[in-house]
C-alpha cells in the first residue's frame, strides 16, 4: 500500500501562492494532483498543506487534501503529519512535488517499483550526467553511489575527483549521476527521520537528505527516463512550458 502526498503551502519565499497560479487553464496543484492520480502503484493520492484557499480548491476540483500544521520545516515533515490523518496500512509514502505541474506519472510509477520487497528504507531517484556543463553546475546535486545502488553521498560538487585527466573529459571516464524526482519513505522510517535533529552536513550543503546519510539510514537510488521542471519563480512558468512544447514537438 503507497500513499503519495503532495506537499503544498502557500507562503513559498520566492513565489507565494505559486499552488495556486494558473497555468493554461488550470492550477498548477490541480495539474500537479490529475496527473499524479495516473500513476498505477498508488492506492491513495491526498494534497497536505497549511492554508485553507489550497484546501478548498483541491476540494472543488475533487481531489482529497488535509491541513497539516504550519510550522513544519520541509516537505517530509508535512508528509509525515498527513500520513498520520490518513490512518494505517500504507507501508510507504511517496513524496510527490507539488511545483511540478507536467509531472509524468510514469516517473512515479518507476520510484514505486523499487519499493517492492518492502525491505527500501527510503528512496528517490537519478539521471546520467552526459556533459561537462551539466556536471559542474552548483545546482545540480550529484549522487555517489555503493554497489548497491544506494547513496554514499550527495553534493553540489563533483564527486569523485578524477586525477590526471582534464575535468572537460571527467563525465567520459567515469559514471555521474545527478538527483532528479521524488522521495519515497517506508512509513516506520518516515517517522524517525522526522526526529532527528539537523546535521552538520546537511547544514554545509544545504540538503536535507544528508542528515538521514549522517544517521545510518540507506537510501535507494533508480534511474528515471524523466527530467524534473519546477517552477520556483515567476520566470519559471514560461521556460517550463517551452520545455515542454519542444519534448512534444
Amino acid at each position: 500500500m503507497i500513499a503519495g502526498i503532495i506537499p503544498a503551502r502557500y507562503a513559498s519565499t520566492r513565489f507565494p501562492g505559486k499552488s495556486l497560479i494558473d497555468i493554461l487553464g488550470k492550477s498548477m496543484i490541480q495539474r500537479v494532483y490529475e496527473e499524479a492520480a495516473k500513476s498505477k502503484s498508488l492506492d491513495k493520492l491526498v494534497v497536505a498543506t497549511d492554508d485553507e484557499r489550497i484546501f478548498q480548491h483541491v476540494q472543488s476540483f475533487g481531489g482529497e487534501a488535509v491541513m497539516t500544521a504550519a510550522h513544519h520545516p520541509s516537505g517530509t515533515d508535512r508528509c509525515w503529519d498527513a500520513l498520520q490523518q490518513s490512518g494505517d496500512g500504507y507501508q510507504y509514502v511517496i513524496n510527490i512535488q507539488g511545483d511540478e505541474p507536467f509531472i509524468n506519472p510514469a516517473q512515479i510509477d518507476e520510484l514505486a517499483a523499487i519499493l517492492k520487497d518492502g525491505t527500501v528504507e527510503l528512496a528517490t531517484q537519478m539521471i546520467p550526467v552526459n556533459n561537462h556543463e551539466e556536471l559542474f553546475d552548483l545546482g545540480e546535486v550529484k549522487i555517489v553511489l555503493n554497489d548497491k545502488m544506494e547513496a554514499l553521498y550527495f553534493s553540489r560538487m563533483v564527486i569523485p575527483f578524477i586525477k590526471g585527466i582534464d575535468e572537460k573529459e571527467w563525465h567520459l571516464h567515469h559514471t555521474y549521476y545527478r538527483h532528479v524526482g521524488m522521495y519515497a519513505y517506508r512509513s516506520d522510517v518516515l517517522e524517525q527521520i522526522t526526529k532527528l535533529p539537523v546535521s552538520s552536513l546537511e547544514k554545509a550543503e544545504s540538503l536535507e537528505q544528508l542528515r538521514w546519510l549522517e544517521h545510518g539510514f540507506k537510501i535507494k537510488c533508480g534511474i528515471t527516463r524523466y527530467e524534473s521542471h519546477c517552477i520556483d519563480t515567476p520566470e519559471d512558468i514560461a521556460k517550463v512550458l517551452q520545455r515542454m512544447k519542444v519534448s512534444n514537438s
